[in-house]
């Protein structure tokens, strides 16, 4: 309740202020509650590539290919702040 996190129908209903945030990133909403697995498939696979050397990405599906030049760039953004 206290993080309004989304599975709960009740803490939806109370009043929206921020739960969670990160330098320009916020959310009223618990961020846990976005956690699909398959979004945290992805992000496992993506880790994965990267531990092993972050191959040729033309090897890659169109799809994996997005979703991991998107985790890189937000890498790369996150790297280049601190």
């Amino acid at each position: 309740m206290k993080r309004r996190c989304g599975w709960l129908a009740a803490a939806l209903a109370t009043a929206p202020r921020v739960v969670w945030a990160r330098k320009q990133v916020s959310t009223p909403v618990c961020p846990k509650s976005f956690i699909t697995g398959e979004s945290a498939a992805w992000l496992e696979a993506f880790h994965g590539w990267k531990r092993l050397g972050g191959g040729d990405i033309e090897k890659l599906t169109a799809r994996q290919a997005h979703a991991f030049l998107i985790l890189e760039q937000e890498l790369a953004r996150i790297h280049a702040e601190e």
